[in-house]
């Protein structure tokens, strides 16, 4: 089996978990980062289970650049080399554009932008050559939805300033692409303030599409995996559209 090690941000739920799960059901060696250190000890004890290959934790709230900082330094004294990245963790606030506050902006902007972009700078370092980076984006760069301005720019920043890095991180061996995930399951319904009512309501008018569900973040594993996978070696910048059919 061609074993490899893999870094995934905000693996203690949702994709970045199902991919974690997947990925250590493969075999690979997994490196989890959480902002719990319970949550993650207890998902690094349980996807430790699914494969042979070793699973470390790395605090790290991508809101707080000196943790990001500091969880870069701590993985390149381990001696840490990785094949590749899923920057996954991210936030959703809600707001319509009359009430649109500064502290939303920044806090979505920090998270969903700034910190996968620094996340991937100070890592840079710990990548080997050659080396997959697969951005959880989503639909909403193409798709509007009131209420996501500033959910939308976020992720839109991260895509634009990923194609400028594939060239210039070619010369590492770095390829970067994106999955752009529709309307998933998790659990950014309830931290977005949405009550079990209005999940259930959402989940229902997906019904409605091809897929005829919601999505669930098991579904986004498998093209993840092709990404960070040898197989991809041709991508760049390229994204993967799975939303079930909501755009058709």
């Amino acid at each position: 089996m061609n074993q490899k090690h893999y870094l995934i941000t905000g693996a203690t739920a949702g994709i970045g978990l199902a991919t974690a799960r997947k990925l250590a059901s493969a075999g690979h060696h997994l490196t989890i980062t959480g902002r719990d250190t319970g949550k993650l000890q207890d998902v690094a004890a349980e996807i430790a289970q699914l494969g042979d290959g070793e699973v470390t934790t790395q605090l790290c709230d991508s809101a707080d650049m000196a943790q990001i900082t500091a969880m870069a330094a701590a993985l390149q004294r381990d001696g840490l080399a990785y094949d590749g990245i899923v920057l996954n963790a991210g936030i959703f606030l809600p707001q319509n554009f009359s009430d649109l506050s500064e502290t939303n902006f920044d806090q979505t902007m920090a998270v969903n932008f700034k910190a996968p972009l620094f996340t991937l700078h100070s890592l840079l370092p710990c990548l080997n050559n050659p080396a997959s980076v697969v951005f959880v984006s989503s639909l909403v760069v193409h798709k509007a939805f009131p209420g996501a301005a500033s959910y939308s720019a976020s992720k839109a920043a991260f895509e634009a300033a990923a194609r400028v890095l594939n060239l210039e991180l070619a010369g590492l061996g770095i390829r970067i692409n994106s999955i752009r995930p529709g309307v998933t399951a998790t659990e950014i319904q309830r931290k977005a303030g949405m009550s079990e009512k209005q999940i259930a309501e959402l989940s229902g008018t997906m019904q409605d599409t091809a897929l005829g569900r919601i999505l669930t973040p098991e579904d986004m594993t498998a093209a993840i995996s092709y990404l960070l996978s040898d197989a991809s070696v041709g991508m760049r910048n390229a994204y993967l559209d799975i939303d079930g059919g909501f755009v058709l």
